[in-house]
């Protein structure tokens, strides 16, 4: 009788969760060698080759930044290094940080009616439908609070409101400034200020 083909045992990675071997097209490699090194050597040797030439570099760096650093202190002057922190997506990608600024666009549907959409207006800490109540007063037109293309509120006004709106948003919230707001024409963000 034939012998039955045993399962073959895959070791998975715990940083990013792939099969050890698949590491390397993985988008998080650099944080999985560590992890390589100690779990998987005979995977990847270079890298085994390459700890051990890092560590002596480190080494020789902890050697000279205590060096540098007496001198420092003893000249009265600190050299640490500030870190900004960086959000990071799944997938590797980085948050960007919401610019606080106000966007107005007129959009124009069946040739002569148009739509006015304000959006940002809640990073300054205005709430939209308050702000949607006021807009629709003052102009005395229809403005409703919708999600927009990227799932995030904004105002839609009925008319053409967009050069009026910029004196009234600046009088109703003064944390707004003229120098914030700014209007979409022909695709290109042009400052109203």
């Amino acid at each position: 009788m034939a012998e039955k083909p045993q399962p073959v045992h895959v070791q998975y990675c715990q940083v990013c969760g792939l099969p050890a071997e698949y590491c390397e097209f993985g988008p998080e490699f650099d944080k999985c060698k560590p992890w390589l090194i100690q779990n998987a050597p005979d995977l990847y040797p270079d890298l085994l080759k390459a700890a051990n030439a890092e560590e002596a570099d480190k080494v020789a760096d902890q050697l000279q930044s205590t060096v540098i650093s007496s001198t420092t202190a003893a000249a009265g002057g600190s050299s640490e290094p500030k870190q900004e922190e960086v959000k990071r997506l799944p997938g590797g990608k980085i948050k960007k940080k919401e610019k606080k600024e106000v966007v107005i666009e007129k959009v124009v549907r069946n040739k002569r009616k148009c739509i006015t959409t304000v959006k940002g207006l809640e990073l300054f800490g205005v709430k939209l439908s308050d702000a949607s109540k006021k807009l629709g007063k003052k102009f005395a037109t229809g403005a409703s609070v919708v999600k927009g293309p990227t799932d995030k509120e904004q105002i839609d006004v009925q008319g053409d409101i967009s050069y009026d709106i910029v004196e009234f948003i600046t009088e109703t919230w003064p944390d707004v400034l003229e120098t914030a707001i700014f209007f979409i024409e022909d695709g290109k963000k042009v400052p109203a200020a």
